[in-house]
């Protein structure tokens, strides 16, 4: 089973980019903090890449902010990229399948965690498939 669940903040706003098949994404980087202190007594973070395709990229982008705390489920994907020296390098991230907005209304509304909007937006890949498959049957 690859299955991963984080929670953490956005440590910048999210921008789309259109793939060279057309679909909507967004690269997301999440700083998720340790439950423990470090030896300096400090709490530290971990900073997780994610992909973000389709409808789940499009909410993001348009509800959320640096900052923003967001919970991620998706799936662990490791590729081979090439940087600009020709050297191989691994990368890997998270693949979302499904993004709920913790802290984040919409962008005209205050900047203050507004406590009605904890878990309001939630956007599930297998849901938009489903009505996808729906609209396609009804045409």
């Amino acid at each position: 089973m690859n299955e991963v669940l984080l929670v953490g903040r956005l440590t910048r706003t999210p921008e789309l980019f259109v793939a060279e098949n057309g679909n909507k994404g967004s690269f997301i980087t999440l700083a998720v903090g340790r439950p423990f202190k470090n030896q300096d007594g400090e709490y530290v973070a971990d900073y997780i890449d994610c992909t973000l395709w389709t409808q789940i990229a499009e909410n993001t982008a348009e509800y959320c902010k640096s900052g923003d705390i967001i919970g991620v489920r998706g799936r662990i994907q490791t590729r081979i990229l090439e940087n600009e020296d020709g050297t191989k390098i691994k990368k890997t991230e998270i693949v979302a399948e499904r993004v709920s907005f913790l802290t984040s209304c919409d962008k005209s509304k205050s900047e203050n965690i507004n406590e009605e909007c904890l878990n309001e937006k939630l956007i599930d890949n297998e849901e938009h498939d489903k009505k996808k498959k729906n609209n396609k049957k009804q045409d």
